[in-house]
């Protein structure tokens, strides 16, 4: 059963760092700001909760689980706010003349 529960932590760590790799690439070459915000997010979002799935098979309590979990709705909550507060500016600055 370990054998198992590591290769998933594994292939989901792998799978999640995969996600993080993307959305830089995507930040780097994609043309405006816009774009790069929606690349940057969705992959960040998708590659924590992989990394944060493959962690929890490894934990050994359920309060460790619930901390986990937390952690990731916090980084989804708190991404959400920002990449709307950037994005949110970035129309205003392009709607003055």
């Amino acid at each position: 059963m370990s054998l198992s529960l590591n290769l998933f932590t594994g292939i989901a760590v792998v799978a999640g760092a995969f996600f993080f790799l993307a959305g830089t690439v995507g930040l780097l070459r994609f043309p405006d700001s816009l774009t790069r915000l929606h690349a940057l997010t969705k992959a960040d979002n998708l590659g924590l909760g992989l990394v944060v799935i493959g962690l929890l098979a490894q934990v050994d309590s359920v309060a460790t689980g619930l901390k986990l979990i937390c952690i990731w709705l916090l980084v989804l909550l708190s991404g959400a706010t920002v990449s709307q507060l950037i994005a949110r500016t970035l129309r205003r600055k392009s709607a003055t003349p």
